[in-house]
């Protein structure tokens, strides 16, 4: 594990530091869920919320065989669609979401999912984060979503500062990320918070930038 750095860092290094070492060490990342089409990324990150990608990566394949297209999903029941999402969090929410969405999908988009921003939130159950995934997974769009694993691995670092809100984290990290390395560093912060800098018990021991990480630094000073 590398020592804590003898000098403070300006805020364009740290972030030069962090994306360096992405580049070098996974300079290939991408999105866990499974999916062969935007319509079906964009039902796999519905389902995402509050749940785990292998949960969803269970529930999809008999859900997609069911309701292969926008158009047969807005033509089922609530009822039907719990039935395929009931394992995963908050099925009922999510059951009346993605018949909503795949309604005014149909209506208003002739089935084809948008990659403007604005527009994609206009469907039931897409927020900024879910967005902002679509956009920048499928249409490689520099659109960065910040999901508790951005929000969390950004603030302890030092990535950012005093982010009150996912929308103040976004703002801030596109401050400083070039515009072509904002879609892949969703993905490296996202699997840096799932497999090292976890919530509860961060794995400060294993993790490559304790260097220029002030969660790490604060913790060795209250030793």
């Amino acid at each position: 594990m590398m020592e804590t750095p003898k000098r403070r860092l300006s805020k364009k290094a740290r972030f030069q530091y962090v994306l360096d070492h992405f580049l070098k060490h996974q300079p290939l990342a991408e999105t866990e869920l499974i999916y062969t089409n935007p319509y079906e990324l964009l039902v796999a990150v519905i389902l995402s919320a509050q749940c785990t990608d292998k949960r969803v990566n269970m529930i999809t394949p008999p859900f997609f065989e069911r309701f292969p297209t926008a158009e047969s999903l807005a033509e089922a029941e609530v009822e039907e669609i719990f039935q395929y999402i009931k394992s995963c969090s908050y099925p009922n929410n999510k059951s009346k979401s993605l018949l909503g969405m795949a309604q005014k999908l149909t209506a208003d988009f002739g089935g084809i999912v948008p990659e403007d921003v604005d527009k994609l939130q206009k469907l039931p159950g897409v927020g900024r984060k879910t967005a902002n995934v679509i956009a920048s997974v499928v249409y490689k769009k520099p659109a960065l979503a910040v999901d508790t694993h951005v929000f969390r691995v950004a603030a302890r670092i030092g990535l950012t500062t005093n982010a009150k809100t996912p929308l103040e984290t976004e703002k801030q990290l596109l401050r400083y990320i070039p515009e072509d390395l904002v879609a892949i560093a969703h993905h490296w912060l996202i699997l840096h918070g799932r497999y090292v800098c976890l919530a509860r018990k961060p794995k400060c021991d294993k993790c490559p930038l304790t260097e220029v990480c002030k969660f790490y630094q604060k913790r060795m000073q209250e030793k």
